[in-house]
C-alpha cells in the first residue's frame, strides 16, 4: 500500500515538472513563466492604460506589475522601448521593484540611446539597474545628485545609499555648496572604487 502511494506521489510530481516545462517553453521567447491567457489579457490591458494614468493611479499600476513577477516581465520589457519616456520609466520602476537580478541582461539588451532619451528616464534606468545589482550606471546617479530638482536629488541619493551603504554626508535639501562637497566625495569614492574619473565622462 505504502509503495503504491509513493509511486502515485512520484507520478504526480513528474507530471507537475512536465507541466512547468511546457509553460516555460510556451512563454514568450521561451524564457519567463508565461501568464495564463486571462492574466495576459489583463496585463496587456493595464499596459495599454499606462500612458494615460498619473500620480497615485500610476504608482498603483507599477506596484501591481511588480507584484505579478515573471508573468509580467515580457510585457514590461516590451514597454522599455516605448518612445514615451514616462511609460518606459514606469516599466523600469516595476522591473526594479521585483528585485529579480536575472532581469539585468534583458534590460541591457533593449536598445537605449542616451542622446535620444530624457534625463529622468536615464536616471530611472540607472536606479533600476543598481537596485538589481548592476553598478555600471552609478555615474549617472552621482551626476543626478547635482540636479536642480529636490526630488531627483533625493531619489538618486536614496538609490546610491541603499546599494553602497554610503552617503558621504549628502543631503538633498542642503545648500548648493554643501551638496557639491558631498558630490565631490562621491566622485572620489567612485575613482577609488573603479579607477574611472567621472569628470572625463561625456
Amino acid at each position: 500500500m505504502r509503495r503504491r502511494i509513493t509511486t502515485a506521489l512520484c507520478a504526480i510530481a513528474l507530471a507537475a515538472c512536465s507541466s512547468t516545462a511546457e509553460v516555460k517553453e510556451g512563454s514568450p521567447k521561451g524564457f519567463w513563466v508565461a501568464p495564463s491567457a486571462v492574466m495576459e489579457a489583463q496585463i496587456r490591458d493595464e499596459a495599454e492604460r499606462l500612458p494615460w494614468t498619473r500620480g497615485i493611479e500610476r504608482m498603483e499600476q507599477i506596484r501591481w506589475f511588480a507584484s505579478l513577477g515573471e508573468p509580467a516581465y515580457e510585457i514590461l520589457l516590451e514597454l522599455l522601448a516605448d518612445p514615451r519616456d514616462d511609460v518606459a520609466a514606469s516599466a523600469l520602476s516595476a522591473l526594479g521593484a521585483t528585485g529579480d537580478r536575472r532581469l539585468v541582461s534583458h534590460i541591457r539588451a533593449v536598445p537605449f540611446d542616451k542622446e535620444q532619451r530624457g534625463l529622468d528616464l536615464r536616471l530611472e534606468r540607472a536606479r533600476t539597474l543598481l537596485r538589481l545589482g548592476d553598478w555600471g550606471e552609478v555615474p549617472e546617479l552621482i551626476a543626478g545628485l547635482s540636479d536642480k530638482r529636490l526630488l531627483t536629488r533625493a531619489l538618486c541619493a536614496q538609490a546610491l545609499q541603499e546599494s553602497t551603504n554610503e552617503s558621504f554626508g549628502f543631503d538633498p535639501k542642503a545648500d548648493e555648496t554643501a551638496r557639491q562637497l558631498a558630490v565631490d566625495r562621491w566622485e572620489r569614492w567612485w575613482l577609488r572604487f573603479t579607477g574611472d574619473p567621472l569628470k572625463t565622462r561625456g
